[in-house]
């Protein structure tokens, strides 16, 4: 207990429901949404102080309390992944954070036990089932019972054996971790801060990400990797973990060589401080050590309790951090005008890297950390590769003479802040060099028109040369103008040219991302896409029509009228339709004048077993009804789904509106 991060005044039903809420939003942003708000050491410390009131007051227990159950990862994407129950359930480990706690898990089990160290990779666990010497699914933990199949994105894994010789067992179950190397993460990051997507916090995050996407394609080209750590099945070979680990590995799997069976706390003491240095020269990620009773009976008496099994625990490295001096605070403009102040330190070595930048977010961020120019600074990694500072180790006293510029670093532009958001943007779109060379970049990148040979350095040439200064001015480029710039030639000028001439051919969701419109970015381009055929459409659509498609609030619908409603913006779009780039794509099927949905009112929420969201969406403009984003007294009824989100459930039940499951509502078009 550590009653100094609690309210002393807090009643403690009150301080249970505000933990369990905190909790369960803390595991949502970390399984999830791939973008945790606590330190695996934070979310410890309230989740303990929760199972603490839970003892002290019993009648305040309830079985669906974050200490009763694992965090899910479970993904709402319809049939794009189908749910599996697993075999055995798949729970968490206990975390440890100091020897006295590993020593007092070990003073609880049997004597003479035999302890299995091995390294605790940070990435996303996983299930390999092997049936008739196949690999048939591939199940990530889920909510501890049930999980998704990825196996059409693991079988992009190339160290994970797709099938295995009819000698070995012919079913059996391999657990372990899906991982993103340090190398990977740092191209992938560097690729988003380019589009100016959120950055991946880690690489757990990025491989949990990456493991949920649609695009097989896409999870190749990223490398993922993977150590397995645990055998499961019926009539398997050997009596211990270990002689299994080590059977497993002779069978040709990937697992790894940092695993060491030890007979004593002495040497369990050992392998932690030799890997707590050695593991920063690893290519992968890792956050601790994981420690496991060796003799499999003595696992299964030992047993579990609601979410750990008692049998094993795991250790976690304390954060890496070193205190450096804050030289200068200088500032970034990105395509879309956000200015963000950037840290610049003197050198400092964190987990193997040299660190002299640091991203300081925003004003506010600033401010909360009251840090200034010629301050001594923690810097931190941690399980984080993106370097971030923490607090201040010595302040130069200047904290207070802290201001925030008030017109833009690049073109001078007085810069603005819309209620609500904690970014300061310049305004001047059309005039800001960044903002323009930044679209320009985003709309020859390989995830929007895919223009091959066009990279930052000669984008930035050909604006400082007056040839391109809009998006449309790509497709006026001759090839003589191309060569005759310093390190081109024919031969690169005839590719660009090319390149150019097949992006022509990019369907409309890639077009309508690639043309940079404010917070559309790429998954929500095809929703938008997929409901409005083309830009004439989208042009007509009011805010309403908008915020009915899935993830379009109300912000980003403003920023798509306000885009579109730019003269500049609309005839550069009218140029590009004139160079022959796709302005729409297959048109949505006209609703049905007999529709049995016809003059209905319906919200989606909820996971579907039989069709994706986006389907059943369709569905509903097909039948005549009409697709909405929250629930109102005008709600015909609501398609419910598995885990419907409890706020619209609750709101449905205020206001009476019905409740129809999957089966219903295919019933209710068939008739």
């Amino acid at each position: 207990m550590m009653p100094d991060l609690f309210s002393q005044t807090e009643e403690p039903r009150d301080e249970v429901m505000r933990l369990r809420r905190e909790l369960e939003e803390a595991n949502r942003l970390y399984y999830v949404e791939n973008s945790p708000t606590l330190s695996d050491r934070e979310f410890d410390i309230k989740m303990r102080r929760l199972q603490e009131l839970e003892t002290l007051y019993p009648e305040l227990a309830d079985a669906s309390s974050p200490t009763q159950h694992v965090g899910s990862d479970l993904s709402d994407t319809g049939k794009n992944f189908k749910s599996i129950t697993h075999r055995y359930p798949m729970l968490s480990l206990g975390n440890t954070y100091s020897q006295a706690e590993i020593d007092e898990w070990m003073s609880k089990l049997p004597a003479g036990a035999e302890i299995v160290a091995e390294l605790k990779y940070d990435g996303l666990s996983i299930s390999l089932w092997y049936e008739d010497w196949k690999l048939v699914h591939a199940v990530t933990r889920g909510d501890g019972i049930r999980g998704d199949d990825v196996l059409r994105n693991i079988l992009t894994v190339k160290s994970i054996p797709h099938t295995v010789p009819d000698t070995l067992p012919r079913r059996f179950e391999l657990r372990g971790e899906v991982l993103l190397p340090w190398e990977s993460f740092e191209r992938l990051n560097k690729e988003r801060e380019a589009e100016e997507e959120p950055l991946f916090a880690n690489p757990r995050n990025a491989a949990s990400g990456t493991l949920k996407l649609l695009d097989d394609k896409e999870v190749e080209r990223r490398g993922l990797t993977c150590f397995l750590y645990y055998m499961l099945g019926e009539e398997l070979p050997g009596k211990t973990h270990f002689e299994r680990m080590q059977t497993v590995r002779s069978w040709g799997f990937p697992v790894s060589d940092a695993i060491k069976l030890c007979k004593s706390a002495e040497e369990v003491t050992e392998f932690i401080n030799y890997w707590d240095n050695a593991r920063k020269s690893l290519p992968v990620a890792t956050d601790g050590i994981v420690l496991k009773v060796n003799n499999l009976k003595m696992q299964e008496e030992l047993g579990y309790t609601a979410k750990n099994p008692r049998w094993a625990i795991a250790y976690k490295f304390p954060a890496e951090k070193q205190h450096t001096l804050l030289k200068s605070i200088t500032y970034q403009v990105g395509r879309t005008g956000v200015v963000t102040p950037v840290a610049n330190l003197e050198p400092v070595q964190l987990s193997g890297t040299t660190v002299q930048r640091a991203t300081l977010h925003n004003e506010d961020f600033v401010r909360q950390l009251e840090i200034a120019e010629g301050d001594e600074v923690w810097v931190e990694k941690g399980g984080e590769i993106i370097p971030k500072i923490t607090g201040k180790l010595n302040s130069s006293g200047r904290a207070g003479e802290y201001r925030f510029p008030e017109t833009c670093p690049v073109c001078g532009t007085r810069l603005v802040r819309a209620e609500g958001e904690a970014a300061w943007r310049c305004p001047n779109e059309s005039g800001c060099p960044p903002q323009i060379q930044g679209r320009l970049l985003h709309f020859v990148s390989r995830k929007a028109m895919n223009i091959d040979g066009l990279g930052e350095e000669l984008i930035n040439l050909l604006y400082e040369k007056e040839l391109v200064r809009t998006t449309a001015d790509f497709y006026d480029l001759q090839a003589g103008r191309i060569a005759a710039l310093e390190g081109l030639g024919d031969k690169s000028a005839a590719k660009i040219i090319k390149s150019i001439g097949n992006s022509k051919q990019v369907p409309w969701a890639r077009v309508l991302f690639a043309l940079g419109i404010r917070m559309v970015g790429e998954t929500t381009a095809k929703k938008i896409a997929r409901r409005f055929s083309s830009i004439d459409l989208l042009r007509a659509a009011g805010k309403d029509e908008l915020t009915a498609v899935e993830d379009v609030g109300e912000q980003i619908a403003d920023n798509i009228i306000a885009y579109l409603a730019d003269p500049q913006n609309t005839a550069n779009i009218e140029r590009l339709r004139q160079a022959g780039v796709r302005m729409e794509g297959e048109k949505a099927a006209e609703p049905r004048e007999d529709g049995a949905l016809k003059g209905m009112s319906i919200v989606i929420s909820g996971v579907f077993a039989h069709h994706s969201r986006d389907e059943y969406k369709a569905m509903i403009e097909e039948y005549g009804g009409k697709n909405t984003g929250s629930i109102s007294g005008k709600t015909t009824f609501v398609l419910a789904g598995e885990n419907m989100g409890p706020e619209k459930r609750k709101k449905a039940e205020q206001l009476g509106v019905r409740l129809v499951g999957e089966d219903e509502f295919l019933a209710m078009l068939n008739d």
